[in-house]
């Protein structure tokens, strides 16, 4: 009796011992839900960065493609404007060409019209000084036969003049009026002269009046001709500054 309570009471005493003790298969239950609820939300982790990223992806693909859309646009108009300054840079090119050829044959243009100009300066002068020559030759010698003074003309250097001018076939003097001009200027005596005086008058003033005549249309020529060489001087300059 004693032995079976003792049994009683032992066993009670391991059950409550084992009652104590933790249950291994709750303990595993236990264990595979707290896994469980870590990798749920080690994945709802990882689902939230995934999203985060498709989401940077969506928009920086979105950025990277108009940025690249964009420079292909700007490399699109970089080639058009590189195609227009090289063309412009041809015409350029070719218009600076011209403008050298037209240069140089504006510079060539002042130098001949200046050599022309500078002949044609010294041909007036001449013909000016040799005009006024004859022409004070002239005036003395009326001014001799008027006063009376034919023979001291005749010893003059103003008579020598004029017998140049009646010695030179290519002027505009008649025959009849060279040979009686010739005849005066050679008569080294003052007597004889009255009677021709007044036809050897006659004679010089109308020499005198030819060669200031000509001499007025060759400086109106000269004038004209500087006015015109003022002129192309002025716009081959033009040229040239251009």
């Amino acid at each position: 009796m004693v032995l079976r309570l003792l049994l009683v009471v032992a066993l009670a005493t391991s059950a409550n011992a084992a009652g104590s003790q933790a249950n291994p298969i709750r303990k595993v239950v236990t264990m595979l839900q707290s896994m469980q609820a870590k990798v749920q939300e080690e994945g709802e982790k990882e689902l939230a960065l995934y999203d985060k990223y498709m989401c940077y992806c969506k928009t920086a693909g979105g950025d990277l493609q108009a940025s690249i859309a964009s420079a292909a646009d700007s490399i699109a108009e970089f080639g058009n404007k590189i195609k227009a300054a090289e063309e412009e840079m041809v015409v350029l090119k070719e218009e600076l060409k011209t403008a050298q050829a037209d240069r140089a044959a504006a510079k060539k243009a002042m130098a001949e019209a200046t050599a022309i100009r500078e002949k044609e300066a010294a041909a007036y002068a001449a013909e000016k000084a040799a005009a006024d020559k004859d022409i004070a030759a002239i005036t003395k010698a009326v001014a001799a036969l008027e006063n009376g003074m034919a023979g001291a003309f005749l010893q003059s250097d103003a008579a020598q003049i004029l017998r140049g001018i009646a010695s030179n076939s290519k002027n505009s003097l008649m025959d009849v009026d060279r040979q009686e001009l010739t005849a005066f200027l050679s008569n080294t005596q003052e007597a004889g002269y009255a009677p021709q005086s007044g036809q050897i008058t006659g004679i010089l003033k109308t020499m005198g009046d030819e060669m200031a005549a000509g001499l007025a249309e060759a400086t109106k020529a000269e004038e004209a001709a500087v006015a015109s060489y003022e002129k192309l001087m002025a716009a081959k300059k033009k040229e040239v500054a251009a």
